[in-house]
């Protein structure tokens, strides 16, 4: 639950277009124990490329609830849409 105090290290991984407009493939945050994918997302205002089809992997599952708290040395990736021929 959020307002503990506590802080965890998560990794954000960038691909494509967003490693590109963020200048950086990874970075490390500290966040407050309780805070969720969805809450990442805001604070980085990450949301405009959900809506354009941004997937998002937790610990490797791509779909996981960007609702649920994120535990200590979690990695976020954000993957762009992949296009196909």
């Amino acid at each position: 639950m959020a307002g503990t105090g506590r802080a965890v290290k998560v990794r954000m991984m960038f691909f494509g277009p967003l490693a590109e407009r963020l200048g950086e493939r990874e970075i490390e945050v500290a966040l407050e124990q309780g805070t969720t994918a969805e809450q990442l997302i805001d604070r980085f205002e990450l949301s405009e490329y959900l809506d354009s089809g941004l997937r998002v992997a937790i610990d490797g599952h791509i779909g996981a609830s960007l609702d649920t708290p994120l535990a200590d040395s979690s990695e976020v990736a954000f993957l762009p849409p992949v296009s196909g021929g």
